[in-house]
């Protein structure tokens, strides 16, 4: 995905712009794309920068000859003095990053909204920041010898010029066996750091000079708790006067659209900002889910044109360099249940560059959370690993931390991020649902707030009421109750969770049953929620290239699985005994990454300018 690379060393300056290229070649993964290079000897920092072509990060990637800074930018800001002339196409270029710095000196870090990251070298002060957004959800990876500093927003550019960094992590493997991914700002290489979100380090004179936080979570969780009515009406204040920014663009804007509450939020305040964004709705090969058939019903409401992008057999037929391209470019935080991200989000780029999601909503508003143990069968793993999985699960069951923390802090930068790396692979994504102010006032609402559904709906109504009458997927309603609310959201849990089992989730006791669910999809009540049945590709069309890798002599010499187990596991599931869909998926992923992002660098040899 687009991001930024560098090097801060008194090494020789043509060593380090060679390596910086090397970075750079690492992650430009489409020719496509811009890129460039900041180099400043004197200060022995060296930098580079990946973006899409014509985006922000593009136009801010620059440098100032009027002030002598250079900035090497990724991501967005959303920020007023640097956002008013995204509107108009014809506007004259964008105020920069660089003219905050010269304002406001290194406090113009703590004035930035959005997902960013970046490096700002100050030729006249001779120094260089390196700095990141709140969140984190911007990754720098960070790694330190001695005098020199390495940073990249893709582990696979360091991998690539320092060999001692290309080998697993056995913990970390352990906390993505355990939760599905890796948490506390680690990675699943050895020695591989993330930089904590809200970080500004200062470079003087090649060296690291100052670490520093410039915010952390508490700033904002020591805030009083608002009383609901004054949550209520702060939060439909806050939401409606943060979303326009989200949609100023000089290119087109495409809206995600699902049936679920965030993006009817979003939706609903469209009227008052005058852009017509195209709309469009993920799908399977064939059929409509709810997501399709609201999705269309909302956006016809909203007089907007509505798209159905679907999984096309393509997909289906190149699976495994779907699951290759989905590893190599997340650096392993996106697997073989995600390899479909970066096809629906290159069709979704077909329409429009600009991808504007309800995603996090639920996360930092109603405090749902996907970090759980993911249970895989003891029977898979190597002997010594069971003990650190359990205790991986101890440590963070004992972990008080507040929910919106939690969620903005942690869940989405450590447990979510795969997706949203693959995404912006192909596309710039974006969500109104960590701007700063949004996620700032989620932690004054009050417990009831926080756990309800009741101030979308609110702000649903309020703002349109004609997509008020149009129920959730989850058979939500404005001021709605009684009897028929209740039926209605039972019908939609109850199909919800027959969809997950389907598609997903369905235990080795139920697994009789199976043949019973083709019967119920014919009557229509599954395949209502979910679109990606893997449970049964892994069984059918994926079962060559499973059974291919998971067979592999390299796969089954890993350190971490039980051979033996891996040829009875294939057969189990293909002929439907057992459903190990989340035990394939830990297989399939981790051999990739230590086929991609491993064993093939090992045979480069050490680069100049590298111990």
């Amino acid at each position: 995905m687009p991001g930024l690379v560098g090097i801060v060393s008194r090494r020789p300056p043509d060593d380090c712009r060679h390596l910086v290229q090397l970075m750079i070649d690492s992650i430009k993964h489409e020719p496509t794309w811009a890129s460039g290079i900041h180099v400043a000897p004197a200060l022995g920092v060296y930098t580079g920068w990946v973006a899409h072509d014509r985006s922000f990060s593009q136009s801010q990637s620059t440098y100032s000859f009027e002030e002598n800074i250079l900035l090497s930018l990724s991501g967005e800001c959303f920020t007023p003095q640097i956002t008013t002339a995204r509107t108009h196409r014809d506007a004259p270029r964008e105020p920069s990053l660089c003219s905050l710095y010269i304002s406001r000196g290194d406090r113009f870090v703590e004035d930035l909204n959005g997902l960013f990251s970046g490096l700002l070298i100050d030729l006249a002060r001779k120094r260089a920041l390196l700095f990141n957004d709140r969140y984190g959800s911007e990754r720098i990876y960070v790694f330190e010898r001695g005098n020199t500093t390495y940073f990249a927003s893709e582990a696979k550019a360091l991998l690539r010029i320092i060999p001692e960094l290309r080998a697993l992590d056995d913990k970390c493997v352990a906390q993505f066996l355990c939760f599905g991914s890796v948490l506390h700002d680690r990675t699943l290489f050895r020695n591989l750091h993330l930089l904590p979100g809200g970080s500004l380090w200062t470079f003087e004179q090649g060296n690291v000079s100052s670490k520093r936080r410039y915010f952390v979570p508490d700033t904002w969780a020591s805030q009083p708790t608002l009383s609901e009515e004054a949550f209520d009406s702060s939060f439909s204040e806050c939401f409606t006067s943060v979303l326009p920014n989200y949609l100023k663009s000089n290119s087109r804007v495409g809206i995600s659209l699902t049936g679920g509450l965030d993006t009817r939020m979003i939706m609903a305040c469209l009227a008052n900002i005058g852009v017509e964004p195209i709309c469009y709705t993920f799908a399977g090969l064939a059929g409509e889910t709810l997501d399709v058939r609201l999705a269309d019903r909302i956006a016809r409401t909203c007089g907007l044109e509505h798209r159905i992008l679907r999984i096309g057999a393509e997909f289906v037929a190149n699976y495994g360099d779907y699951v290759d391209r989905t590893v190599f470019v997340t650096d392993g935080c996106a697997g073989a249940l995600g390899a479909h991200e970066i096809y629906l989000n290159s069709l979704a780029n077909q329409l429009a560059p600009i991808r504007l999601t309800g995603n996090f909503g639920s996360e930092i508003l109603r405090s749902v959370s996907t970090i759980k143990p993911v249970c895989l069968t003891e029977a898979l793993l190597d002997r010594s690993l069971s003990a650190a999985l359990a205790q991986c699960a101890e440590e963070e069951s004992r972990r008080p931390v507040h929910p919106v923390t939690h969620a903005a802090f942690e869940e989405i930068p450590w447990h979510l991020f795969g997706a949203l790396a693959a995404g912006r692979s192909q596309l710039t994504f974006r969500t109104p649902y960590l701007d700063n102010l949004l996620v700032q006032l989620a932690f004054q609402a009050p417990t009831q707030s926080r756990t309800s559904s009741a101030p979308a709906l609110k702000l649903v109504g309020e703002s349109n009421p004609a997509l008020s009458v149009i129920p959730t997927d989850r058979g939500l309603l404005c001021n709605q109750h009684g009897p028929l609310a209740f039926a209605r959201r039972l019908y939609c849990e109850s199909t919800f969770k027959l969809d997950y089992l389907d598609k997903e989730g369905l235990p080795a006791w139920l697994g009789k049953l199976d043949n019973a669910f083709g019967s119920l999809h014919r009557i229509g009540v599954l395949g209502l929620h979910k679109f990606l049945p893997y449970r049964k590709w892994f069984r059918q069309e994926f079962a060559p290239y499973t059974r291919e890798v998971l067979t592999d002599g390299r796969t089954r010499s890993m350190p971490y699985w039980n051979p033996d187990f891996l040829s009875s596991m294939i057969a189990d599931h293909e002929r439907g005994r057992k459903n190990y869909l989340r035990e394939i998926h830990a297989v399939l992923t981790l051999e990739a990454v230590d086929r991609l992002l491993v064993r093939s660098f090992t045979d480069i040899s050490p680069l100049p300018g590298v111990e």
